[in-house]
Formats: structure tokens, C-alpha cells, sequence
């Protein structure tokens, strides 16, 4: 049986967690919810509900050890200077393993994680680097306790388009068909050559809408 998968969270970096929550929280005009931490990858986040999916800020955790290997969303690219942004997306499956067999694109090796309560494995690059430029998705297949947004609160947010924008779209396209990926909330859009990747998000809001991209 060929993969599926659908969007499952979309992910906003930062150098300091803290940082990262403020400006979305400003931008957003609600709280985030408390996450938790990464051990493997020495990070930490925290998180809000957007209908059936949400958005997490992740950052590197300096109360954790440095990981033995590079962490994950191009965390260790940032400086302290680096503003926080929407780098990347992860979409969810029921079979991580035929989807890992057949994307047209190499996604990296599946990795055990988990997050308190929450167990989950992943697809991930081992240099720790955004698919496509954060174009390609991460995949998550959830343990048997689900996922993160059945554990969130409504906030009166809802994700209402991710846009994914990039100078090669038929490529693109073509490695989300080859994953099974079928979600009306997220759209390709075409760059022009030379141009660098870039993901935006548009929230509706208790606020009016707004939109999420570079902070």
C-alpha cells in the first residue's frame, strides 16, 4: 500500500525559546503552551494548538547537554543574532517506514525521540539540515498514546494556509506525491531562480488574521 501523510505541526526556530515565544505571541495576540524537552537533540519548546494542528518555537536548551550529533530544524546554524522564523513543517504518517522507502528524495535515518509522556519516531537528516531548504517535510509517526495536539488547548487559532515557497516546485511536488501527501491547508508556490526557500503561514486569529513567515 502506498504512504499517506498530512500535516501534523509547522515549526518556528530561534536562537532563545524565549525570544521566539515572545514575538509569536505578540504577533499572534495569544499564550503559547508550555512543551517540554528534546533529550536527544538538547532542545526544548513550547507550543500552540491551530485547529488540528498546531505550531510549535523550538530552541537549542542550554540547561541540556550539547547533543553528539547535530540537532534538528538547523538549530546549530543560528547565531545569537539569527531572528526567529517559520523554518520548517513536519508531516505525520502511519507508516514511517514506507514512506522513508519511498520518497524520490533522501530524508534521512528514523530516530527513536520522545518528549515526557509522548513517545514518537522520525525521519531526519543526520547533519541536521531543512529538506529543500524547509520546503521538505520532517515525518513523524506518533506512538500509540497520539500526538501533541490532542494535548493542547483551544486557543482560537486556526492555521488556515501553509505556503510553501521555493525556486524548484515541480521537484518539490514531486517528492510530496511520492510520500503520499495530501493536505488542502498546504500550497506550493514557485520562486524565481536563485531565490532562497521561504515558508508563510496564515492564522486566523481571535485577533483578525495574521501571518507568520520571517519574525
Amino acid at each position: 500500500m502506498a504512504p499517506r501523510c498530512r500535516l501534523d505541526h509547522i515549526a518556528v526556530t530561534a536562537p532563545d525559546l524565549a525570544r521566539g515565544v515572545a514575538q509569536v505571541e505578540q504577533l499572534l495576540g495569544v499564550a503559547m503552551q508550555p512543551g517540554g524537552e528534546h533529550p536527544l537533540m538538547g532542545t526544548h519548546n513550547r507550543l500552540l494548538r491551530l485547529g488540528e494542528v498546531f505550531l510549535e518555537v523550538i530552541a537549542p536548551d542550554p540547561a541540556a547537554a550539547r547533543p553528539s550529533r547535530r540537532r534538528w530544524f538547523a538549530l546549530d546554524e543560528q547565531t545569537p543574532a539569527t531572528l526567529p522564523r517559520l523554518a520548517g513543517w513536519v508531516a505525520s504518517t502511519d507508516d514511517l517506514r514506507a514512506v522513508q522507502a519511498a520518497a524520490c528524495e533522501p530524508l534521512g535515518d528514523i530516530e527513536q525521540l520522545s518528549r515526557g509522556a509522548l513517545r514518537w519516531e522520525m525521519v531526519l537528516p543526520r547533519d541536521g539540515s531543512l529538506g529543500l531548504g524547509g520546503a521538505a517535510p520532517l515525518v513523524i509517526q506518533w506512538g500509540s498514546a497520539g500526538g501533541a495536539v490532542q494535548r493542547l488547548d483551544d486557543a482560537g487559532c486556526r492555521l488556515r494556509r501553509l505556503e510553501l515557497r521555493h525556486p524548484e516546485p515541480a521537484r518539490l511536488d514531486a517528492l510530496l506525491r511520492s510520500i503520499g501527501f495530501a493536505d488542502d491547508l498546504v500550497a506550493i508556490a514557485p520562486l524565481a531562480a536563485g531565490e532562497s526557500p521561504r515558508l508563510v503561514a496564515d492564522i486566523d486569529t481571535p485577533s483578525g488574521p495574521r501571518r507568520l513567515g520571517a519574525l
